[in-house]
């Protein structure tokens, strides 16, 4: 295979991934290490998972990896063995299974070369990524969250602690996280000899982010291990009591994994509880934004009357 993109549309892409009916595992994964040939490496991962029909985007830099895919099932060993080899550093990589394991998360292969893995806007060149947290585990976080002494702080964007996150997080609110590792030295000054507990999706940016706290002189740093993917698996496989509240957010065409049953976000038009993300259907407005199932009835899929006229 000579050509190392996608030929056909993702308009066909997507309507050729409706209509399978293949079961697929839904996961992510990332590892920062070194990675000295980026090119070579972004055209293996492409020529393999191209084989194996793998779907998804996967983000390749000097820093690291860092995947959001989906693997037909009859193809997940391969697929995993073929990550397992690529690299000695990528050995008993930690992959994280989708909570809700929905087939039609993704429909196109991409596979980049990036500046980093996860954009987080530091420059200063004696910042070391390595010097991170303490790993903890969910027996640890739920005992956590009941001493008040310890923080809790959530490394995700404003948008997706919205429709979920552990009970008193706080939030650093921001609509990217290069914004957010700014503001986080600021706003938590007042805790730098005080336990912080740093979780985000899989466990990526809240990694990164301990580190730079540890850079900026915070002492007692832990963070989540698999980020909540890997919280709400581990609180299962022990039989815990998963105590985090609402839905994931997911950055693919699901938009957000139900984690409890309580809905602690409200409907953008009628106020009521709802925590379905969609875009407005109208193309020059395409806000991200909560709606209920009726409303979007009503509102034809859209944000606002205005741009429902618009959209008809």
């Amino acid at each position: 295979m000579s050509n190392l993109y996608n030929r056909i549309s993702k308009k066909e892409l997507k309507k050729k991934m409706l209509i399978n009916q293949e079961s697929r595992f839904v996961v992510s994964f990332y590892k920062y290490f070194l990675i000295k040939n980026t090119k070579e490496y972004r055209d293996q991962i492409y020529k393999n998972f191209y084989k194996y029909n793998v779907l998804g985007r996967v983000y390749v830099s000097d820093e690291g990896i860092n995947a959001q895919i989906s693997i037909p099932v009859k193809w997940y060993f391969f697929v995993k063995n073929f990550l397992y080899s690529l690299d000695p550093e990528l050995n008993n990589l930690f992959i994280n299974k989708s909570l809700n394991n929905d087939e039609k998360a993704f429909w196109v292969l991409s596979v980049k070369i990036k500046k980093n893995i996860v954009n987080d806007g530091i420059k200063n060149p004696l910042f070391n990524p390595k010097n991170v947290g303490i790993y903890i585990t969910a027996k640890q976080v739920n005992m956590m969250l009941s001493d008040p002494k310890t923080i809790f702080i959530d490394m995700r964007n404003s948008y997706e602690y919205q429709i979920g996150h552990f009970p008193n997080a706080i939030e650093i609110k921001s609509l990217t996280f290069r914004e957010q590792l700014q503001k986080v030295i600021k706003v938590m000054d007042y805790a730098k000899n005080k336990k912080i507990v740093m979780y985000c999706t899989g466990g990526i940016r809240c990694e990164k982010a301990s580190a730079w706290m540890h850079f900026n002189g915070f002492k007692y740093v832990y963070h989540l291990k698999g980020g909540i993917l890997g919280y709400v698996y581990d609180a299962k496989k022990n039989g815990l009591p998963i105590l985090f509240q609402g839905s994931n957010f997911v950055f693919d065409n699901r938009m957000s994994e139900r984690i409890s049953d309580k809905i602690i976000s409200f409907c953008k038009q009628c106020h009521k509880p709802s925590d379905r993300y969609v875009n407005c259907s109208f193309d020059l407005c395409h806000l991200l934004f909560i709606q209920c199932e009726k409303c979007m009835i009503d509102f034809k899929n859209c944000c606002s009357k205005n741009c429902m006229k618009h959209f008809l």
